[in-house]
């Protein structure tokens, strides 16, 4: 995993940990606040989608996408 990818992997995890309710991409980019490399929702919900791939993220298929942290 490169520089940047761990970056944003710690940053939206971050938000997912603090989350009460499931998010969806947007919300997860408000909440990330300024960050380089989530620079949209379709960049955060590529990222989840690959983690949810590996068991790590719950995606939740509805209107929008929501998404948590598999616990």
């Amino acid at each position: 995993m490169s520089a940047g990818e761990y970056d944003r992997y710690d940053r939206i995890r971050g938000v997912l940990a603090e989350a009460d309710e499931p998010l969806t991409a947007r919300e997860i980019l408000a909440l990330a606040g300024e960050c380089e490399e989530i620079d949209s929702p379709h960049r955060v919900a590529t990222v989840l989608g690959r983690w949810a791939e590996r068991g790590e993220v719950e995606v939740i298929a509805d209107r929008p996408y929501r998404y948590r942290l598999e616990t």
